[in-house]
């Protein structure tokens, strides 16, 4: 008679414990399922939103401010659908992409505020996150160069000082928040960046005004020669 194998009970497993094993790994791999599922609804819905929200901003600065209006309500509807669809799955939710989705719909809706001088909705009426909401406030401020330009080539000077200060506003009041990245989502870097851009905004619009002091003065010395 052979001898026993006695490594035959380590090579088979107990039939309970893969009983078990097998029922757990089923209950992960139909969650790992359920949240495939809502992670690709969640990309489609948050690549509609940055689409319509940059439409919307689009609109702002060609003073359509009814598409402008309209295109927000469809970015806002987009985020929605894919902010239920994250719910039951936190993880993904914190992977990036509804972040940035958010952060483009409070850009059209705060650079609407902002040209129109309007209180600036705030991260719970908005729906989004305050990390979202403070990048999306910062890179509308940055917007507002290009509507700036375009007032002052249009010749109304006031209106751009006006909105350099407004940039000016925003970054005064997020400048006060400095936390670690891993807390802000890059507050710092999107900071950064406006603070270039308002630097050469206010350069632009020191020189125009120069420019035309310069003009008047010569106008009026024009005026009294003659």
């Amino acid at each position: 008679m052979s001898p026993p194998d006695e490594g035959a009970g380590e090579r088979s497993p107990h039939p309970r414990l893969a009983a078990q094993l097998a029922a757990v790994v089923s209950a992960i791999d139909d969650e790992l399922a359920a949240a495939n599922v809502a992670r690709e609804v969640a990309l489609a819905a948050c690549r509609s939103t940055i689409r319509a929200s940059g439409s919307s901003i689009r609109a702002v600065h060609r003073m359509d401010h009814e598409t402008a209006a309209t295109l927000a309500q469809q970015a806002e509807a987009a985020l929605r659908q894919a902010q239920r669809a994250l719910a039951p799955h936190p993880p993904v939710s914190h992977a990036g992409f509804l972040h940035d989705a958010e952060k483009e719909y409070v850009e059209a809706r705060a650079l609407a505020a902002l040209v129109h001088a309007d209180p600036v909705p705030g991260p719970d009426e908005l729906g989004v996150s305050p990390t979202a909401w403070m990048r999306g406030l910062a890179e509308a401020a940055s917007e507002l160069r290009r509507h700036l330009l375009d007032r002052l080539r249009e010749g109304h000077l006031d209106r751009g000082e006006e909105l350099l200060a407004t940039m000016d506003a925003v970054y005064g009041a997020l400048v006060v928040v400095d936390h670690p990245d891993a807390l802000t989502d890059g507050l710092r870097r999107t900071l950064d960046a406006l603070r270039a851009v308002l630097e050469r905004t206010r350069g632009d619009v020191t020189s125009l005004v120069l420019q035309v002091r310069l003009q008047r003065a010569l106008e009026r010395a024009t005026g009294a020669g003659s």
